[in-house]
């Protein structure tokens, strides 16, 4: 009992986490690339656009990868960095104390992905299907 208790606990948050990078990461910057674009330029970001492809690319394959539990402890340790990142450039809340709610949101979105950076992407993955057919 206790077993697939973890398990669902396991798989759960992955998809969760997945679903975090693609819906409101990937998909909501590709759907309002110039909202976002806009609002990475006002945070002093530089070369915006490339960062913008680059953090959508992270983000809608990380997000599918978590998703699908396919390589999830690189793929978590990159979204975490990535996380690190962007609440620095983005959620600067020394000043701009308003953001102080989004920084803290995504360190524990980060704190979740190094958890699962740190585990195995348990028994409904794809890493585990791959494992056993070696």
């Amino acid at each position: 009992m206790l077993k697939n208790f973890e398990l669902l606990c396991s798989t759960s948050g992955r998809v969760i986490l997945g679903i975090y990078f693609l819906l409101p990461g990937a998909i909501l910057k590709i759907t309002n690339m110039e909202g976002t674009a806009a609002s990475m330029q006002e945070h002093g970001m530089v070369m915006v656009s490339f960062f913008l492809i680059l953090t959508i690319i992270i983000q809608l394959f990380g997000g599918l990868a978590m998703i699908v539990g396919y390589q999830v402890k690189p793929v978590a340790f990159v979204l975490a960095g990535l996380t690190l990142v962007i609440s620095l450039v983005m959620h600067d809340f020394w000043n701009i104390p308003s953001e102080t709610q989004n920084f803290v949101k995504n360190m524990g979105i980060m704190a979740g992905l190094l958890g699962a950076a740190g585990l195995d992407a348990g028994g409904w993955s794809l890493d585990n299907k791959l494992a056993k057919l070696k």
